[in-house]
């Protein structure tokens, strides 16, 4: 299953320390299924944003998935990708940059000529072959006309429920200065830790591990400075962990000011099944 990270101290920037795909490298795992792409995004100092991604495999080299990445930002976004649609190519690699705006996504969308459709002249903002970068730019186009990126993503997610064969639409979407999250249905589970500075103790750094061994991520700055953590998994044994309801949005503005709305209260009208799933696509949605 695709792995989701998000994380926000905003206003504050902090420095954090990544490692992707940390977990013991066995030719028995790599045997059975290898991750097809590993993607860390923050905003520089002027909200430019900044990706280092690459689509790694079993046969490419894994040195950057395992490299540590030290950087200083406001909002941090990673994905592990295990594919569901489209070729092993950056382009089809976590996480996506439209108007300065990161989006990383775990889920299967169907049915993807009429989303296309629905896109029209939006599909420029389309360079690869996934759903996820499809659905990433029906949200810009909402958000280009209703100027709230909330709504745009219950818009789009919405539309895509009402008229697409949807398995889950589990997404992260970050700005320089704000975090969005969304866990639709109650396919895949997705967490939030609203982090009070030091942890809670009050006097730990921030040092977060998933049980998969994919994402670790460490942060001495988080002793002194709050933070929300959005993950696909519980990372720690901070008590502090929540799982989102489904269809479930979360909103995180500056200062740690968190909204939540259920703002899909409907399942997907096509819900598909994992054996509704082709098998490659199966093996991308397994826990």
């Amino acid at each position: 299953m695709c792995r989701l990270f998000g994380m926000t101290a905003a206003p504050r920037r902090v420095q954090a320390t990544f490692w992707l795909l940390d977990a013991a490298d066995s030719l028995a795992v790599q045997s059975r299924r290898e991750p097809d792409g590993v993607g860390l995004g923050i905003f520089r100092d002027d909200g430019t944003p900044e990706v280092h991604k690459a689509p790694v495999a079993a046969y490419r080299d894994t040195a950057f998935a395992r490299e540590a990445r030290e950087l200083r930002a406001a909002t941090f976004i990673a994905h592990i990708r295990y594919a569901s649609t489209g070729g092993l190519t950056p382009d089809n690699t976590h996480p996506f940059c439209q108007h300065d705006r990161l989006l990383a996504h775990n889920g299967v969308v169907g049915d993807l000529p009429k989303l296309e459709d629905q896109l029209g002249g939006a599909m420029k903002l389309v360079h690869g072959d996934t759903d996820s970068e499809r659905l990433f730019a029906l949200i810009t186009s909402h958000a280009e006309q209703t100027g709230d990126l909330g709504e745009a993503i219950t818009r789009a997610v919405g539309w895509v429920a009402a008229n697409l064969p949807v398995y889950a639409v589990n997404l992260v979407m970050t700005t320089a200065t704000d975090l969005w999250a969304l866990r639709y249905p109650e396919t895949h589970q997705l967490y939030v830790l609203d982090r009070a500075a030091g942890g809670p103790t009050g006097t730990h750094h921030l040092e977060h591990a998933s049980a998969a061994g994919t994402v670790r991520v460490r942060s001495a700055d988080l002793t002194t400075t709050p933070a929300v953590v959005v993950a696909s998994e519980r990372m720690d044994e901070d008590p502090g962990w929540r799982a989102l309801q489904p269809g479930e949005l979360l909103h995180v503005a500056p200062g740690r000011h968190i909204t939540s709305t259920i703002a899909l209260d409907q399942p997907p009208a096509h819900q598909l099944s994992l054996a509704d799933l082709g098998a490659h696509a199966q093996a991308s949605q397994q826990p």
